[in-house]
Parts: structure tokens; sequence; C-alpha cells
């Protein structure tokens, strides 16, 4: 089997405890030398500054090229740019640049007065500084607020054509389900190249819940599977489905793995074992 290229998600730290797990994190992954690394933007924007400081620390201590999330949320057009700015001005050039969901109480994203109405005209606007990797969301089934799948390819098929040159895809528990939506993402015309995102499963019930809120449909073999795993076979059967997931989409010719790590390292570590991903080096930092 071909060893894949690899890449890694982090959310950034709320309070201390986070912080440490954070690094701790970091450490863990980064010799595993990932193509990039992403850091999330909290809904709403609530993460902001957070993201700011997780971001250029990874990029300054951990030698890591990191893709900071940047979304349409809560701000104005010259606040979004301003960040990107001040990203350039720090070193980093990747941005995921995503619409974002709708701040805490409210039930549909609203675009702010003199903000971006959604992620292409963002893409749009960084793409016309010149210097950005612009990286950006796909939905293998169909977003929450989205009537199809058709519809969710042909607006990749916008933010590719605005500037977007890779996608990143919302997490999945059946390999056909990726491949499906990437020769459909093809045959219209698509130019962006699809990551699939990979959710190890930390917690199955943490997992049913976020597929829930995100619109992944849980298939009825993982339900029959964990619960006759029970909570002590749980882990080895995470194990055991996410290298299996991974293997099926690098045979279908997929050559780069998203990991979505929820700041976790064990078992992400345990997968690129199983998948022949070792370390590059080691970290000095």
């Amino acid at each position: 089997m071909t060893t894949p290229a690899i890449s890694f998600e982090f959310f950034p730290p709320k309070n201390l405890d986070q912080s440490f797990k954070l690094w701790e994190t970091a450490r863990a992954l980064a010799p595993l030398g990932p193509d990039f690394v992403s850091v999330t933007y909290g809904a709403g924007g609530t993460t902001r500054q957070l993201t700011h400081e997780a971001v250029t620390a990874l990029a300054s201590h951990y030698g890591l090229n990191v893709a900071a999330h940047l979304t349409c949320v809560d701000a104005t057009r010259e606040e979004t740019l301003q960040i990107v700015a001040d990203y350039a001005a720090a070193g980093v050039h990747e941005i995921v640049a995503l619409r974002g969901d709708a701040p805490q109480g409210q039930d549909r994203f609203t675009p702010h007065p003199n903000g971006f109405a959604n992620s292409i005209e963002l893409i749009e606007a960084i793409a016309a500084r010149g210097d950005m990797t612009i990286r950006c969301g796909a939905y293998p089934e169909p977003h929450p607020e989205s009537p199809d799948t058709a519809a969710d390819v042909a607006w990749l098929k916008r933010k590719s054509d605005a500037g977007a040159t890779s996608a990143i895809t919302q997490f999945f528990f059946d390999a056909d389900t990726f491949f499906r939506f990437r020769d459909q993402a093809e045959r219209a015309g698509v130019t962006a190249r699809i990551l699939p995102g990979i959710l190890p499963i930390q917690s199955w019930a943490g997992t049913r819940r976020f597929a829930e809120r995100c619109g992944t449909s849980v298939p009825q073999w993982a339900e029959d599977a964990f619960a006759a795993a029970g909570k002590a076979g749980e882990a080895q059967l995470a194990l055991d489905t996410c290298v299996k997931l991974c293997e099926e989409l690098v045979a279908g010719g997929v050559d780069n793995l998203h990991f979505y790590t929820l700041n976790k390292p064990e078992l992400v570590l345990k997968v690129c074992a199983a998948l022949g991903v070792a370390a590059k080096s080691e970290l000095v930092a």
C-alpha cells in the first residue's frame, strides 16, 4: 500500500489545560511531517484571537506549515482582510476559507452588513492578494442547509473557480461516500484537490452527536458494531475502523488524508503507524 501524505486539524485552546493539551498534541504529531496543519475558528468568531495565537505559535515554535481557518461571521470585510494581512506578516500563507456557523443563539448564518456574504466572496478577496494558498470546505453528504449533493458540488465548483486550490471534506464513515462525491466533483469540472476529512472515533457517543449536527449519516453497520463492542471494546474497534477506512481510501487513489485530531494525538498516532507513516524527524521545541 502506498503511504499517504497526512495533515492534521487542531482547535485553539480556551484555557490553560487546553493549552497544554494542544502543545502536547503538536509535539506528538509534528515529527510525522504533515503537509500542513489547520487551526479551527470558533462558531461566531468566538476564538478569533485564540486562533491567531495558536497559528503563529505552531508556525514559529514547531516549524509547521499552518493553515488558519477564517470565516465570514460577525466581521466587516476590512476586519477580515486585516486578519489575512496579519497572518501574512507573521509568515502564515495558508487560509481555510469558510462561511462559518451562525453565532450561538441564532438559527441561521446572517452576513454582517459590511461583511462577506459567503465563502465564495471571501475566497475571491483573499485570492486577489496573490500571496495565499486557499483551502475550503466540502460536503460528501448534503450540508444541513443544502437540498442535495448536486448543490454542494455546484457550490464547490464556484469555490474552486474563485481561487481555492484544495478542499477538505466533512467526515464520513464509508469510503464509497467520498468516492461518489469525488467523482461527481470531477465530472462537474472541480479543479481543487479534494482531501478526505478523517475523524478517528475518540468516543462513539460523541461522534454520533457530532454526526447529527453536521449531517453525516451513521451507517447501521457502525451502530451495530459499536453496540456489540461496548465500552471495553470501543477503543480497539475505533482503531480498526479508522485504519480500514484509510486503507480503502488509499486503495482508491487518495494520496492525502486530513485527520480531525480533537487535540488528542494517541489514536491518530496509532492510525498513522498502521498506515506506515513514520516519524521524519525529531522535534526540538
